[in-house]
C-alpha cells in the first residue's frame, strides 16, 4: 500500500530544516515527507495557511507539529484527509482554548523569563507585537542536548512568534476524531513536560516519553521521533 504523506509542522524560534535527521530518517523508509514553513502570525492564519497546504497533498497525510506546531495540527487536521496527528514536544490544545489558556493552568517555565519583545508593521498601519529568546539564553531553554555551537547558529537564526498565537482560540480539536501519538520531551524547559503530557492524555494520544531530551528533540533524536511518526504511518497506511 501507498504510504501517507507526512507534514511536519516546525513551530516557533526555529524553521524547517530542524527536521534535517527526521526526513532524512522518513526518506530512508520510502516515507514521502514536506516540511513547509509555518508563518508563525498567530493561530487562525497559520492554520488556514497549513489547510491550504493540506489541500494540494494527494492522497491522505499524516501530520506531525513540533511545539507551537502541534496548536496548528490540532485545527488544520480537521482537513477530510489527514489520517494521523503526531505531537513532538508539542502544546495540544482543545477546541476553544489559547495557548495561554492551556498553559495557564501550570507553572510557568523557564522560556517566559527568557523572551524578548520586537515590533513589526501590520497591514492597518499598527505595530504588531512578536518575540524571540534571548540569545544568551536560548541553548539552555531551547536546545540543551544539542552541541553548543549548533545551539548558537540557532539561537541567531530563530524566527519570531507573534504574540496573537497565545491568544488566539483553536477553532477545531482534530484529536477528537483522528488517532494521536506524542514524544513528551522530558527536560523540555519551552513547553514543560507537565503541560506535554496533559495534551497527549487529553487527546488519547500513544505516548512516547524522553526524559533527557530537550524541546530541540527532532534534533538531537530524530530517530526516536522518526521511529514514532513511522508508527503512525505503518497504523494509517
Amino acid at each position: 500500500m501507498t504510504n501517507p504523506t507526512v507534514v511536519l509542522v516546525h513551530g516557533a524560534f526555529a524553521d524547517a530544516t530542524g527536521w534535517i535527521g527526521v526526513i532524512s530518517e522518513l526518506r530512508s523508509s520510502g516515507i514521502p515527507v514536506i516540511a513547509p514553513s509555518n508563518p508563525l502570525r498567530g493561530l487562525t492564519s497559520d492554520a488556514a495557511y497549513l489547510a491550504s497546504v493540506l489541500a494540494q497533498v494527494d492522497g491522505p497525510a499524516v501530520l506531525v507539529g513540533h511545539a507551537y506546531g502541534g496548536a496548528l495540527i490540532t485545527v488544520a487536521g480537521a482537513a477530510e484527509n489527514v489520517v494521523a496527528l503526531v505531537y513532538v514536544a508539542a502544546y495540544v490544545p482543545h477546541e476553544g482554548e489559547s495557548l495561554g489558556q492551556l498553559q495557564g493552568n501550570f507553572p510557568e517555565p523557564p522560556l517566559t523569563g527568557s523572551l524578548k519583545e520586537w515590533t513589526y508593521p501590520l497591514l492597518d498601519g499598527d505595530c504588531g507585537v512578536e518575540v524571540t529568546i534571548e540569545e544568551a539564553a536560548f541553548p539552555s531553554v531551547f536546545a540543551a542536548d544539542v552541541p553548543q555551537d549548533i545551539a548558537g547558529v540557532l539561537a541567531a537564526a530563530q524566527r519570531p512568534l507573534a504574540v496573537a498565537a497565545f491568544t488566539e482560540t483553536a477553532s477545531a480539536a482534530a484529536w477528537r476524531t483522528k488517532p494521536a501519538w506524542a514524544l513528551v520531551a522530558g527536560a523540555d524547559r519551552t513547553i514543560s513536560p507537565e503541560v506535554q503530557r496533559f495534551g497527549a492524555a487529553r487527546a488519547g494520544a500513544v505516548v512516547v516519553e524522553l526524559p533527557d531530551a530537550s524541546h530541540a528533540v527532532a534534533l538531537s533524536e530524530p530517530t526516536r521521533v522518526a521511529d514514532l511518526i513511522r508508527d503512525a504511518v505503518r497504523a494509517t497506511s
